[in-house]
């Protein structure tokens, strides 16, 4: 069951930062797109809600240095 998630996202302020979320969290199984809005502070997901879990995807975030707020 795929599920599309927009999150706020802050610290992020260069085009190291886009790569630096969208290829960690493009790497978690179940990922199948991230675009991260960056002039938005924004990052929206795509995945298989079965296999991987916005905690999981929170965490990888938090992992490259970023905040997401809930």
């Amino acid at each position: 069951m795929m599920t599309t998630e927009t999150l706020n996202v802050k610290g992020m302020s260069c085009a190291h930062c886009v790569q630096a979320v969208e290829g960690s969290v493009g790497k978690l199984e179940g990922v199948s797109s991230v675009t991260v809005h960056l002039d938005q502070g924004k990052v929206d997901v795509e995945y298989n809600k079965e296999v991987t879990s916005h905690e999981d995807i929170v965490e990888e975030i938090d992992d490259q240095g970023y905040d997401v707020e809930e």
